[in-house]
């Protein structure tokens, strides 16, 4: 159909009726009014027909031989791609019983024969209008709906785009977080291998020469430093070492220094009584030190362990947090467990100058929502605090239950939020930061999750402590969930 045609289409009528004088009687007066019109003598053609080519209102006759009007009507409802074709019955029954029986199969209006052609034309005109109001309205839910898919695609891919940025500053934090770890197991591998291949080799022979006294009190000084499991500080080292020196000086054994120094490394420096007879063996050094790389060797494999756990700590939380969960689902999530995910991974920088205070109550129940999404909240928001102190300073979080509710307050003492900018700190794209360091989006993509889960989030700020403070239902309906 081309425009000149479209500007002067009225509609597509299909007449169905078993009598070939109303067929022709119809026809002949709606393609004269413009109306594209096609007749039909029964309702199994007429079914056919509206299949293969649905046409945009249908006149339609009750009495006709197999299948009468109101079964035509009720099949073209049943249909999904029929369902919305208006049909207005037109028949020369008059009870009111059968017309009620005609609206109730789906019909939208009933025109009783002999009919006046004055009003066939008026509700055939009126029902195209509505038909057309219909389509219309029909194509802009589609459209909408459309809109609102993208919208929400648009809104998880900025939330997910707002993840990254923020995980790219965390990077180098990030970074040394595994890379720590890492040197440490690098250099206890060294120290096992360098054991491995110097020592170990000359281990029987060393216990072969010791007398039974000397050997008994080799094993009682392994078993006294493998107990140790605090780790000292050097200022608390020195402190040992000078007090240890003390206690072998008035005992008149030569080398205290050296033997003090040792034996601190060992972590002996309680009850030395038993170690008397052994310090004041000739051979002493060498059985201190054997003992000493024995040590190291134990001390290596705790150190790896230790490790190895911290990175895969960093790892997970990582992972836990880059996820992204397209299934859209809601489930239960244990809110401390996602901030402790978030405060792992500004671990380096928050050890660098702030004492983090987290105060969760253990018997907290799980929260219906969306874990990867509140991992953002948190981390929008510890972000903020942390450079609202420079990175220097108090960063408080207390999670509690109330109401139903689980409350989230975070709060640093930074120099606080001016109070006529307090309204603003929510809006897109306001931001105080110097360009380049904020998109300010954050706060408002913060909004719209705590929104999405039919939460609040308030802000209250004073020079010297600023606290955000978020409240989630534990259960929500998950169908309204959405935005």
């Amino acid at each position: 159909m081309n425009a000149a045609e479209e500007s002067q289409y009225k509609g597509d009528i299909l007449v169905v009726d078993d009598t070939p004088a109303n067929l022709r009687l119809l026809v002949g007066l709606l393609t004269e009014k413009g109306y594209k019109v096609r007749a039909t003598p029964n309702g199994k053609l007429a079914l056919s027909g509206v299949r293969l080519a649905p046409p945009d209102l249908i006149l339609l006759d009750i009495m006709m031989p197999e299948i009468d009007g109101y079964e035509v009507c009720a099949n073209l409802k049943a249909d999904e791609q029929t369902r919305d074709i208006p049909v207005i019955f037109i028949s020369a029954i008059n009870e009111i019983m059968d017309k009620v029986k005609a609206f109730g199969v789906g019909g939208v209006d009933y025109i009783t024969k002999p009919f006046h052609v004055e009003e066939v034309l008026a509700r055939v005109e009126t029902h195209l209008a509505l038909r057309c109001l219909q389509k219309s309205l029909q194509e802009k839910n589609e459209d909408l709906a459309k809109t609102l898919t993208q919208l929400q695609k648009t809104q998880d891919q900025l939330v997910q785009s707002e993840k990254m940025a923020a995980l790219g500053q965390l990077v180098a934090g990030i970074a040394h977080e595994v890379n720590t770890p890492l040197g440490a197991i690098r250099s206890s591998v060294e120290n096992i291998a360098e054991f491995l291949t110097e020592d170990l080799s000359q281990l029987p022979l060393f216990l072969q020469n010791l007398s039974p006294e000397r050997q008994q009190d080799f094993f009682t000084l392994l078993e006294k430093s493998a107990s140790q499991s605090s780790s000292l500080s050097s200022k608390q080292k020195r402190k040992l070492k000078r007090a240890l020196i003390g206690q072998l000086e008035s005992r008149e054994i030569g080398s205290a220094d050296i033997l003090a120094d040792t034996l601190v490394d060992l972590g002996v420096y309680d009850e030395v009584e038993f170690l008397l007879p052994l310090l004041q063996d000739p051979d002493r050094n060498s059985i201190l030190n054997m003992a000493y790389q024995l040590a190291s060797l134990q001390k290596s494999t705790k150190t790896i362990a230790t490790a190895t756990d911290r990175a895969a700590k960093v790892v997970f939380a990582l992972k836990t947090y880059a996820r992204y969960d397209s299934t859209g689902a809601m489930v239960e999530a244990n809110i401390p467990e996602g901030i402790e995910t978030v405060l792992t991974l500004y671990d380096n920088q928050i050890k660098q100058g702030v004492e983090a205070i987290a105060n969760y109550n253990p018997s907290l129940p799980s929260v219906l929502c969306y874990p990867d999404e509140l991992n953002q909240v948190w981390t929008n928001l510890i972000h903020n605090a942390l450079q609202a102190m420079d990175n220097k300073g108090i960063l408080k979080i207390d999670v509690v239950q109330k109401n139903g509710k689980i409350l989230v307050s975070i709060t640093d003492n930074g120099k606080g939020i001016p109070t006529e900018i307090i309204p603003k700190i929510f809006e897109p794209f306001f931001t105080t930061k110097p360009p380049g360091q904020g998109s300010g989006l954050g706060l408002d993509i913060v909004s719209k999750i705590i929104d999405k889960h039919r939460g609040t989030i308030e802000v209250e700020s004073v020079p010297g402590q600023t606290t955000f403070t978020v409240s989630l239902p534990i259960a929500i309906n998950e169908g309204n969930g959405h935005v």
